[in-house]
C-alpha cells in the first residue's frame, strides 16, 4: 500500500482536505503552528501536494473571472445584441459562487480533522466516540481523523499515551513523521522529539513500520515492555520493566520520577515542562546521579535538592538557572 493510499481513502477525500487547508489559510487567525500542521500534511504524500496545488490554482482561475468585464467590453456582442459589462461581471461572480458552493457542499459532507494542542507544562485528555482515549503531554500537537471507517491520528510533535478501543476491521493508526504505528489492541506511549521517536508498549501489541520502507529494519511487531527507538533511518528495540515504563508515565500524574538519573538528563526533562530552563554546563556535574519524585512544574524543589543535598551552586538568571559546583 502506498503512502498516498494510506493517508487518504480516495482522491475526493484528499481534495476535500486540501480545500479545508486553503480555506483555513485565509483566516486571520492562521498561526505558525497551523503552518507547521499544513506542512506536515503536505509532506505525508505526493497526492496531498498535487491536490493542494491543483485546487489552489483552480481557485486562482476562479478569482481571475472578474477580469472578464474589461476583456468583454472590447469585443462586439454576438448577433448584434449588447451585453452590458456589469452583467458580465455579475455572471462571473455567479460562476465563482457556484464553484464555491459546490466545493463547500463537498467539504461539509466530509469529516474534518480535529486538532488538539497543549502548551509547555500542559496536559489534556481526549476521548473519542469509539471509546479510545489519548492523553497529551507537555507542548504536544495532535491531529485526529476518527470516523466509522477510518481512525488515523497524526502526532506532529510532543508525547501522547494511547488507550485504544480495538477494532480489527478498522485499526487505529498513529502517523509520526514518516513512521506508522498500527494498533493491535493495546496501550502504548509515543514520544516525538526533534531527532528521535520512541514507541513503548505497555499492553497488547503494535506494529511499527515506515510506509516507504526506508527504515532498517522496515517493520517491527512490538510486545509489552518493548520500546522502539527510531533515529534517522535506523531503529533499535530495547526492553524496559513495567516499573520503569510506569515511572516514565509519571507526567500523567503531574510528576517526574527519577531513579539513578544523571543531573543533565533530569534537567533536560524538567526543561520540557517549564519556560525557565535548567542549565548544567559542566559535564562532570551533569554526570552526578539523582533520584526522587518531583512536580513537573516545580523547578524550585529540584534546585533545592541540587543545592542542599548535592552541595551544588544554583544561580538564577531569570529565564535560565545554572547549576554548577
Amino acid at each position: 500500500m502506498t503512502d498516498a493510499n494510506w493517508s487518504a481513502a480516495s482522491a475526493k477525500d484528499i481534495d476535500a482536505q486540501a480545500a479545508i487547508w486553503l480555506e483555513r489559510r485565509d483566516d486571520q487567525g492562521w498561526s505558525e503552528q497551523d503552518q507547521s500542521a499544513l506542512d506536515a500534511w503536505l509532506a505525508e504524500a505526493l497526492a496531498h501536494r498535487v491536490a493542494y496545488w491543483r485546487i489552489k490554482a483552480a481557485w486562482g482561475r476562479a478569482d481571475r473571472l472578474v477580469v472578464l468585464r474589461s476583456v468583454a467590453s472590447d469585443a462586439p456582442a454576438p448577433r448584434g445584441r449588447f451585453v452590458p459589462p456589469v452583467l458580465l461581471k455579475i455572471a462571473a461572480v455567479f460562476v465563482v459562487v457556484a464553484m464555491a458552493g459546490a466545493l463547500a457542499a463537498n467539504m461539509l459532507s466530509r469529516p474534518k480533522d480535529r486538532v488538539f494542542t497543549t502548551p509547555i507544562g500542559g496536559h489534556e485528555i481526549v476521548r473519542f466516540a469509539d471509546g479510545s482515549q489519548v492523553e497529551l503531554n507537555t507542548d504536544t500537537v495532535l491531529r485526529a481523523r476518527m470516523t466509522t471507517d477510518q481512525r488515523v491520528i497524526w502526532l506532529e510533535k510532543g508525547e501522547a499515551y494511547f488507550q485504544v478501543k480495538h477494532d480489527a476491521l478498522h485499526p487505529l493508526v498513529v502517523m509520526v513523521d514518516k513512521h506508522r504505528v498500527t494498533d493491535l489492541g493495546t496501550k502504548f506511549l509515543v514520544r516525538h522529539d526533534t531527532a528521535r521517536l520512541e514507541v513503548a508498549v505497555l499492553e497488547g501489541r503494535v506494529w511499527f513500520d515506515v510506509p516507504d520502507g526506508r527504515m532498517q529494519p522496515p517493520s517491527l511487531p512490538l510486545a509489552p515492555g518493548q520500546v522502539a527507538i527510531a533515529s534517522g533511518r535506523h531503529v533499535s528495540v530495547e526492553r524496559k520493566s513495567m516499573r520503569t515504563l510506569s515511572n516514565e508515565l509519571g507526567w500523567r500524574r503531574g510528576v517526574l520520577v527519577f531513579r539513578d538519573t544523571t543531573l543533565a538528563d533530569a534537567a533536560a526533562e524538567f526543561n520540557r515542562y517549564n519556560r525557565q530552563k535548567l542549565s548544567v554546563p559542566d559535564p562532570a556535574v551533569g554526570f552526578i546521579k539523582i533520584g526522587g519524585i518531583f512536580e513537573a512544574t516545580n523547578v524550585g524543589a529540584f534546585t533545592e535538592v541540587a543545592e542542599d543535598v548535592l552541595g551544588l551552586r544554583v544561580k538564577d538568571h531569570g529565564s535560565e538557572i545554572v547549576i554548577s559546583r
